[in-house]
Parts: structure tokens; sequence; C-alpha cells
């Protein structure tokens, strides 16, 4: 019985070592579907297995930065062009690998006799603050027809919200996304869905974190690319769960959140040496001008200092 109850306890001291292991981390994330596979690796074990307690926090994009910055959070999933806005204004980040890019799953949407983006001018747009991807995407649709921010008033509303009000009847014009998108998509009498990103790809998403927590974890860091990947191959092989797991998350079901992931295309390992070898330079170097023109940020950061692809090899 002793020998027993000796070996019970050096597997929970066994259990107790593995555990204490595990890297914490706390990852600032929004309800996008395309940020989905981190809440999959979560819930479906990966991370945990992969030597990680991760937390996963829903932070506004708008206040993600100070999350960061407050060392509230340690990693965050957001837009290519939003890590030069948070190194331009002094929270240094890098990032680590790509989540996504969407395929028409941000948009503007617009009333119905609104006939193109040009006749906007003057129109009042709901969107979310400086510095956040609506922003970002209603200044880079506006830039490519001619015009600017200035011709336009904007209200600061998220894109839950923002959605939610244009289909009441608030606004002429909303930026958002899926799955509030396909919600516009659903009410044809309020308003149609004018451009998305199949027209103006300007939306690709990756995951980063602190230089701190990079240089002090490498191996945390390798870990938090990995199990990405893994989730994405657990999509592959059981998509119906993982759908179901991804769409609770926001509310959906499993069908629903599938319908708003047609939108979008997760990117492999492979898809993320592509990326970061040609498309990740060129898109941040015109980002950053339109950001330096919108006055977001008044110089660019060390461009060469915002991506460490050493964690996807």
């Amino acid at each position: 019985m002793k020998a027993v109850l000796g070996g019970l306890a050096v597997l929970a001291l066994a259990a107790g070592s593995v555990s204490a292991q595990e890297t914490k981390v706390a990852v600032g994330i929004s309800g996008w579907t395309g940020f989905a596979p981190l809440t999959l690796a979560k819930e479906a074990g990966i991370f945990k297995k992969n030597g990680l307690d991760v937390t996963i926090k829903k932070v506004p994009q708008a206040s993600r930065h100070l999350a960061i910055q407050s060392g509230d959070i340690q990693c965050a999933a957001t837009t290519v062009e939003t890590w030069i806005v948070w190194n331009a204004n002094g929270v240094p980040t890098k990032q680590i690998f790509q989540l996504d890019k969407s395929f028409g799953a941000d948009g503007m949407v617009v009333r119905n006799d609104v006939g193109s983006i040009k006749d906007i001018k003057g129109k009042q747009v709901a969107a979310s603050a400086p510095g956040t991807s609506p922003y970002f995407v209603l200044a880079w649709m506006l830039k490519k027809n001619g015009l600017s921010v200035k011709d336009v008033t904007v209200v600061n509303m998220e894109p839950g919200p923002a959605a939610q009000a244009f289909i009441a009847g608030q606004n002429d014009v909303a930026m958002t996304y899926e799955p509030y998108l396909s919600s516009v998509r659903a009410a044809p009498q309020s308003g149609k869905i004018i451009a998305t990103t199949l027209d103006y790809p300007a939306v690709m998403d990756t995951f980063g974190c602190t230089p701190k927590f990079l240089a002090d974890n490498p191996k945390a860091a390798k870990a938090l690319a990995d199990s990405y990947f893994e989730a994405l191959d657990m999509i592959a092989k059981d998509q119906a769960k993982a759908y179901e797991i991804m769409g609770a998350d926001v509310k959906q079901t499993g069908e629903a959140f599938g319908k708003s992931a047609q939108f979008l295309r997760w990117q492999d390992r492979e898809a993320n040496k592509k990326f970061f070898a040609g498309e990740f330079k060129t898109f941040s170097a015109e980002a950053a001008d339109l950001l330096l023109e919108t006055g977001i940020i008044k110089q660019k950061p060390d461009m060469e200092a915002l991506a460490d692809t050493s964690f996807i090899q």
C-alpha cells in the first residue's frame, strides 16, 4: 500500500513539475473571426500540450496597446498596420506569425441609394477610433477613390455596434467586419456592402509580443506559433467540431461561424514564410505612408524591427 501511495506521490510531483513549466502568457484579441484559431488552440488543449498557460482577453483594438504597455497582456493579435502605429507611438512590439488575410470579411456598408465610394463625401461614417483597422480601411478605401477622412464625418463605434446601429437606421455609412458584416448581408433593406477587402486587400492580421517576452521566452514564442499551426490542422481534420468551438466564443453556431470564415483565409506555416518574405514589406511601407498622411503617426518606426520570423521556421 505504501508503495502505491509512494508511486502516486511521485506522479503528483511529476504533474506539478509539468504544470510549473508551463509559461504563462496573456493574449489580447477581439471577436474577429480570423483570430478564432487562437481560441481553438486554448479550448482544445493545444496551448497546454505545448507547455503554455494562455489567458485570452478580449480587448478592443483601440486600447489593446495600452494593455500591452501596462503589462496586462504580453502578446496580441491585430492588423499589420496597427503594429506600425504601436511602435511609432512608443509601444515596442514584434510580429512573429501571420494569422489570416481578409477575403471580403472587412467592408464598408452604405445606404442603398449610394452608388460609389465617392458618393459618401460629406456623409457620417461609423468606424472605430484612429489607429484601428476599421479606421485604416476607411482611409485606404477613401484614398483609392480620391478622398480622405477629412471628406467625411467619422463617429467612433466598434464594428459590432456600428453594424447594429447601421441596421437600425443610424449613420450613413459603417465600417465593420465578420461576423458583424454578415448581419448587414442578412438585412438588405437597411443597406448594402459597397466594398470589401476583395476590392481593397488591406487587412491582414498577425500575432506579436513585446520584445521582452520574446527575449525571455523564446521557446514559448515558438510554441505559440506551433500551436496556431496545429489549430489550423485541427480545423482541416475536424472542421465541424472546430467551427463549433470557435463559433461558441462569438455566440455563433458552428454553421454560422463557417459562413463567416468563408470570407477570410487562415495562413499556414508555408503561407507565413511567403508572406513575410515579400508582401509584408511592401504592404507595411505603403501603410506607413498612409498613416503618416492621415496623422495617425508622426514618424515611421524602425520598419526592419517590426517582425521576427525565426519562430515560424
